[in-house]
């Protein structure tokens, strides 16, 4: 499975986006099953809602129901490390959506991401000390 942050949700639903041709063509040439979190389906309707309007949040949602994404549960067990996260990563500062990727990370024993993040997800580890590997802005 490959984990999905929202600026690839964003990039995908927006032509006008600098990454929009990226997230196509990485969209279509994906072998691995897309997985992602509530925290960033939350942000990302967020963001399409102000930045495109609700249409565009509504059309996020159906496609996330048409193409069976994934969504990984973030639970009460996961609150002591999310706060431990974001107090680690503040200077960024991290957020929710992100920490809950790094969670996911480590319940699924890898950091293979779709991300328009360079800067968070170079810097993030999960597990401590292994590094994000961004599909959709490799180095």
């Amino acid at each position: 499975m490959v984990l999905i942050d929202t600026g690839y949700w964003c990039a995908l639903a927006n032509p006008k986006d600098k990454y929009y041709q990226q997230a196509i063509s990485v969209g279509k040439s994906l072998i691995e099953d897309p997985i992602t979190t509530w925290p960033v389906i939350t942000e990302t309707c967020h963001l399409l809602q102000r930045e495109l309007g609700a249409i565009a949040a509504s059309n996020f949602i159906k496609m996330l129901q048409d193409n069976e994404i994934a969504v990984f549960a973030i639970e009460t067990l996961h609150l002591p490390l999310i706060q431990r996260l974001m107090h680690k990563y503040a200077d960024l500062p991290m957020d929710l959506a992100d920490a809950s990727l790094v969670i996911l990370a480590e319940e699924l024993g890898h950091g293979c991401i779709l991300s328009t993040d360079q800067r968070d997800f170079k810097t993030y580890r999960w597990k401590n000390h292994k590094p994000f590997q961004n599909l959709l802005l490799p180095e």
